[in-house]
């Protein structure tokens, strides 16, 4: 059973800071590409930011240069440090990691599974 574990929401002041942290378990062989992704609302849920196994990221326009995403191959684990906190980044924070998981390699299968989500909020 494949699972996604958030934690490190919260609340921060404008200008503060929040990390965040997701921790997959299972029968995991791999991974590929971890991410945080974000939803208010009414409204669609966007990209935050990803990283590949090799480290490569990617970020959204609005948190480019005030977050970093960073992982943990060997424990699994995917954070997001955000700094410079705006109003405009509350929101339910979702963990997404695709990869592959089975009890051996010659039985693996693909998986795209997301965390049960963790609210941030930035308000004075």
């Amino acid at each position: 059973q494949l699972q996604l574990v958030e934690s490190g929401g919260g609340l921060a002041q404008p200008g503060g800071s929040l990390r965040l942290s997701c921790a997959a378990s299972g029968s995991i062989i791999s991974i590929n590409t971890m991410g945080w992704y974000r939803q208010v609302p009414g409204k669609q849920r966007e990209l935050v930011a990803t990283i590949i196994s090799s480290g490569s990221t990617t970020y959204a326009d609005s948190v480019k240069g005030r977050f970093t995403i960073s992982r943990d191959n060997a424990k699994n684990t995917v954070h997001l440090q955000m700094n410079s906190l705006k109003s405009e980044d509350t929101a339910v924070y979702y963990c997404n990691a695709d990869g592959l998981y089975g009890s051996s390699y010659y039985e693996r299968r693909f998986f795209d599974s997301w965390g049960q989500g963790t609210q941030v909020t930035v308000s004075s």
